[in-house]
């Protein structure tokens, strides 16, 4: 009987340890993503409205595009961080500075301010 029981011990032991590695991969996969945001402002520093924010994924070539918020927030979640980015803001025909996110960079929260002051056709 005791062979048993020392049996069952270990099994319960294996059970668990399986359970606990396994509950912690899914937030290594949280620690490969990184956050993009900040605030659309005028020359003024006054923040700007529906703003066009333009991010661009470097590698794929893909641009995903959000609208600031009433108070000029954006916010861009979820990104690789093995990817660089860049990201600007358009209004009106005025745009902002290209902004760089580098993957050599390791931080996962960026918070940018995205300042209109440049007519686009003049603009990069």
């Amino acid at each position: 009987m005791n062979l048993g029981r020392t049996l069952g011990l270990f099994a319960i032991i294996a059970v668990a340890a399986t359970i606990m590695f396994a509950q912690e991969k899914p937030k290594g996969k949280e620690n490969e993503l990184r956050t993009v945001r900040g605030t659309v402002v005028d020359k003024e520093e006054v923040p700007v409205e529906t703003a066009v924010v333009y991010l661009k994924n470097l590698r794929t070539q893909d641009i995903i595009t959000h609208l600031s918020d009433t108070d000029g927030t954006f916010r861009f979640s979820g990104l690789d961080l093995n990817v660089d980015y860049d990201i600007h803001a358009e209004k009106e025909g005025v745009t902002s500075s290209t902004r760089s996110v580098s993957n050599f960079d390791t931080r996962k929260e960026f918070v940018l301010t995205l300042k209109l002051d440049h007519n686009k056709k003049s603009a990069k």
